[in-house]
């Protein structure tokens, strides 16, 4: 709650309680609270949430602590999409682009888990790397073609999370994603189970392909709603639950709200941050996620021992 009320009033221009009491007839204080700052800090809330209950459901999955959408390909996978509706279709509204975006991170996460199968893993530590380097092949393909088509501005929009752009009526989609994370709540359960294994699951009664089928659309349709608004904000969603994780175990029902407390608080510190560490320019909150998170991803690397998960 402090963490929202600090970045709600952050910024260049005077918006201050003071301010807010002492305006005059123009208003210009509370209708840029109403059209920046408050949309701003509750797009940061929801992203925050979202992206950190997907990384848990990602994890539980995949039976691994270190994946989560930007280190599995998921992520460049909506951006690959979204450059496709770019080119083809650059008039389709931001619903559209985010269909198209959810359908690509759809069968980019479907392709790692393929790749996963035909592999056999006996590090923890090499799953994510084969997700980072499957990622790496689709951000380059879909960087040559974005610099062919002159593209490269609009590609680093999306890959880089910035809020700083986010007025009312240009966050909304993201109540989507918190609809989706509410639905990853209800079936929380199904997900504990469903990441004790295929053949665990199957012999408890679990419908184990349709869980993984709920799992993979709630991830595709989250990662494209946050690409699509904000841009890619790395790191969030395996930091976020291995933190979690430490504190109160593997539970996904009982973790799922700490897991979003975390979540919020995390981005909107690290937001913060990037807006009041050279005031009055503003550091991309992706970046700043980004140093902090591969720092803290280290931490847990080296924490861990690796062996098979």
């Amino acid at each position: 709650m402090l963490l929202g009320v600090v970045s709600t009033f952050i910024g260049v221009s005077d918006v201050t309680p003071a301010s807010l009491l002492a305006q005059g007839d123009d208003g210009v204080a509370a209708r840029l609270l109403a059209v920046s700052r408050v949309p701003r800090t509750v797009a940061l809330i929801l992203t925050g949430v979202a992206m950190a209950i997907v990384g848990l459901i990602m994890q539980m999955l995949v039976r691994n602590k270190f994946v989560e959408p930007s280190t599995t390909g998921t992520a460049e996978s909506a951006a690959l999409g979204l450059l496709v509706v770019t080119v083809f279709a650059p008039t389709w509204s931001l619903f559209g682009k985010m269909a198209v975006a959810a359908v690509f991170s759809l069968a980019g996460t479907a392709l790692f888990l393929l790749i996963l199968r035909r592999i056999p893993v006996r590090s923890i530590v090499l799953v994510p790397l084969v997700g980072i380097m499957l990622g790496g092949v689709i951000g380059a393909v879909t960087t040559f073609f974005a610099y062919r088509l002159d593209l490269l501005q609009t590609l680093g929009t999306w890959m880089t999370g910035d809020f700083s752009g986010i007025l009312r009526g240009r966050y909304e989609m993201l109540w989507l994603a918190f609809a989706m994370t509410v639905l990853a709540w209800i079936a929380a359960d199904r997900f504990s189970v469903a990441g004790l294994g295929q053949e665990f699951s199957t012999g408890l009664g679990l419908r184990y392909g349709r869980v993984l089928a709920l799992g993979l659309l709630i991830i595709a349709t989250v990662t494209a709603i946050v690409v699509v608004t904000a841009g890619v904000i790395p790191f969030l969603g395996l930091i976020v639950p291995n933190v979690v994780s430490m504190m109160m175990g593997d539970n996904v029902r009982r973790s799922i709200p700490w897991v979003a407390a975390l979540g919020a608080a995390f981005l909107l510190a690290c937001d913060i941050i990037g807006r009041v560490i050279r005031f009055p320019y503003e550091i991309p909150l992706g970046v700043v996620v980004g140093v902090v998170g591969a720092a803290l991803f280290l931490y847990l690397l080296l924490r861990r021992p690796a062996r098979a998960h």
